[in-house]
């Protein structure tokens, strides 16, 4: 489409240059550059910080609007995605709004229509590699003037990423945030048919919209996302600010969801949620929580459930009794812990102590005796002690966490940590680290080490990375197993014998008896 067909198609008036853009105040720019029909307001964190009593409303309407409805045949989209499994659950969204208005996805970026960066807040490092990515694509777009590039996720909900953006990356067509994806046709018709940079953040939560095309990756393990963001409030944590209040779905549309999974042919199912285990605290109709949910589910004819990822604080007995069922409900349980330190959680706003956190996992063992836990831990929070430190370890060898995934603490701009003053060298961060990793690496492959030689139950996924020959999968307990077997055992649940034990995955040979799930 030519620049005149463009005006003539959008009846829009010819842009300001880019000589005035450039010369525009980030504050007139947010302005200038928002369009909706919905009232927005610009990224706000401390408008997101508060959390306001309107009732959510859900939605069961969505459509692709008619004249968006085949825009995109001949064209192609690709979608980067950056963080986190609700990212990686988002863009399966995208891409599936995408698809249904025609687009075909591609992986190379020179073959794309549209490049969507579906971004992450959570570290400093994920943020750098997405203005990498930014700019690498600015000579794309000088190439091809009607290349539309668009930022979306959890950075667009930051003020100072917008106005980044806005001041030095004028080659962005397109800034949306986590609360408006469904908006995201309209949001392509802006950019296509107007020359403006479209803005469109909303710091109020969005509401919950169901029936949400998805384009899955794969067809034996989905995400199912159970509920949106969270009320914990975290003092290093800026996901309560990016993703909103927490907000349920209604259990009947999750069961309904599940149930097209199985008709479909999945064999696994996880439960999404920034806090997943506050599940049903915001459904005032219901006393309906994670438990109850799960309860339901057991009943469903679908070979493995999990859940991600868990507070401690919300993980009740209600939940450890239903998980102690078995069945489809698996006992690998991931329970970040983020320091062994009491004096480190109340800084950090977790709300519970050392004792609490272990106390929890006595339970949780009592009721599982062969549950595999995994957690989430941050070192080098601000002013941590060498003493502090030394708890964080004690408590991964006294719990006998089998992974961790650890992190040299990130701040991240309107977050109360941020703003705390830290006389912890760099060096010395680093060498916590290394040092709970080589804690966790003992303890992982001594974890590995008990699988020599015996039978585990691998849902196959398909090739390995390293191998086409070789196949892999995971065991109930999320242990990456590679072993040499038919093509066809691909998509189902096969028996391997355990040869060899690594650090992070075992091998194995496929058992002559195969279980196969249909």
């Amino acid at each position: 489409m030519n620049e005149q067909q463009r005006k003539e198609q959008a009846h829009i008036k010819e842009p300001e240059n880019m000589e005035r853009i450039k010369n525009t105040s980030s504050d007139e720019m947010i302005s200038k550059y928002f369009h909706s029909e919905y009232e927005p307001q610009s990224p706000n964190i401390n408008k997101a910080r508060k959390r306001r009593k309107e009732d959510v409303q859900f939605h069961y309407d969505f459509s692709i609007p008619e004249d968006m409805q085949q825009i995109g045949k001949g064209r192609k989209f690709l979608i980067r995605t950056y963080g986190c499994q609700m990212n990686e659950h988002d863009t399966e969204v995208m891409a599936g709004i995408l698809t249904e208005m025609g687009y075909e996805a591609t992986s190379e970026t020179k073959e794309a229509d549209i490049i969507l960066l579906n971004t992450c807040a959570i570290r400093e490092n994920a943020e750098n590699k997405v203005f990498g990515e930014i700019g690498h694509l600015k000579p794309l777009k000088l190439e091809n003037p009607d290349l539309i590039i668009g930022v979306c996720g959890c950075m667009s909900q930051e003020e100072s990423v917008v106005d980044r953006i806005l001041e030095k990356h004028q080659h962005i067509d397109l800034i949306f945030g986590t609360h408006n994806i469904h908006r995201l046709p309209q949001l392509v018709k802006e950019a296509m048919f107007g020359k403006e940079m479209i803005v469109e953040v909303w710091s109020k939560e969005g509401d919950v919209i169901e029936n949400l095309p998805k384009a899955r990756k794969g067809k034996i393990k989905a995400w199912v996302n159970i509920m949106y963001g969270c009320d914990k409030f975290c003092t290093y944590c800026i996901v309560p600010m990016t993703r909103g209040k927490e907000r349920s779905r209604r259990p009947e549309d999750i069961i309904q969801e599940i149930r097209h999974l199985v008709a479909q042919g999945y064999k696994e199912v996880t439960l999404l949620g920034q806090n997943v285990n506050a599940y049903g605290k915001d459904l005032e109709d219901l006393d309906y929580g994670l438990g109850d949910l799960m309860d339901d589910i057991h009943k469903i004819d679908i070979p493995r459930v999990r859940f991600t990822t868990s507070h401690p604080r919300d993980f009740d007995d209600r939940l450890i009794e239903v998980l102690a069922k078995g069945g489809n409900l698996l006992d690998h349980i991931h329970l970040p812990v983020q320091s062994g330190s009491t004096e480190v959680l109340k800084k950090m706003n977790r709300k519970y102590t050392r004792e609490e956190y272990l106390e929890l996992v006595r339970k949780i063992r009592k009721a599982m005796p062969n549950a595999t836990l995994t957690t989430d831990i941050i070192v080098g929070f601000p002013n941590e002690t060498e003493e502090q430190f030394e708890e964080t370890l004690s408590l991964v060898k006294e719990v006998g966490f089998e992974a961790a995934y650890t992190f040299i603490y990130s701040p991240r701009e309107g977050t109360p940590a941020a703003r705390k003053k830290d006389d912890v060298p760099e060096e010395v961060k680093k060498q916590r680290l290394h040092r709970l990793n080589d804690l966790v690496n003992k303890q992982s492959a001594e974890a590995m080490k008990e699988y020599q030689g015996k039978v585990v139950k691998v849902l196959v996924e398909g090739e390995s990375k390293k191998d086409p020959d070789v196949l892999a999968g995971y065991t109930e307990r999320n242990k990456l197993v590679n072993f040499k077997g038919p093509k066809s055992a691909i998509g189902n649940i096969v028996e391997v014998e355990i040869t060899e034990a690594k650090t992070w995955s075992l091998n194995g040979i496929m058992a002559e008896k195969t279980v196969e799930v249909n």
